[in-house]
């Protein structure tokens, strides 16, 4: 019987968690509501309640969660044996795929760094598991002294192509709102950006 209740309790959370995602993606953190995501989930809103006492809670969790599986993987790509310009890609790719996927990530990720980033990314990591850029920026340093790029700062290049990559998420209801540009047309250019990205940054640093 326990079993059985442990196994329910799962599967509601897990059905609380997918709804307050389509909703947080569709309307945004400022206008969703609890009753929005207990609809979405097929349940009142005092179950709701039960397993997530706010919005913010709530919001915070499903980030929180995504933060933790993305992160490392950008890690990953720092430590691949590949070719340099070969990482820059994949690392674009990678962040503009999560951002499209989770398009409130950049925002919650910021939030929470500037409230105590230490402890935020110990959340993400773990202790004796932080972001290991050391060996991309080694690459860069060697493809500078054997001549491949011009002479450039390794962490200017990073942070280019942190900045290049996220902000258009960070901003978009400036674009769409500015440009007129519908959701569809956004997230067009934002998989064009996979290709124009790359293709920006090592035009600017190749020789």
């Amino acid at each position: 019987m326990v079993k059985k209740k442990k196994q329910q309790t799962l599967s509601t959370e897990d059905k609380i968690l997918a709804a307050a995602r389509k909703v947080f993606t569709t309307k945004g953190k400022a206008a969703a509501r609890m009753q929005d995501i207990a609809d979405e989930a097929g349940i009142n809103k005092a179950l709701l309640h039960y397993y997530f006492r706010d919005k913010n809670k709530l919001f915070d969790t499903i980030f929180l969660a995504e933060a933790k599986k993305f992160f490392p993987r950008i890690n990953m790509i720092f430590e691949l044996e590949a070719p340099l310009f070969e990482k820059i890609e994949k690392f674009v790719a990678e962040y503009v795929d999560e951002m499209r996927i989770n398009p409130y990530l950049p925002l919650f990720v910021l939030n929470e760094i500037n409230h105590d980033p230490k402890r935020f990314l110990q959340k993400i990591w773990g202790k004796g598991t932080m972001p290991k850029p050391e060996k991309f920026l080694q690459q860069l340093d060697s493809e500078i002294k054997k001549g491949t790029i011009r002479k450039i700062q390794p962490m200017q290049l990073l942070m280019n192509m942190i900045s290049l990559t996220i902000f258009p998420f960070v901003a978009e209801p400036m674009f769409t709102y500015v440009l007129r540009m519908p959701d569809k047309k956004f997230d067009e250019l934002m998989e064009q950006r996979k290709v124009e990205i790359p293709q920006f940054i090592i035009a600017s640093i190749k020789k």
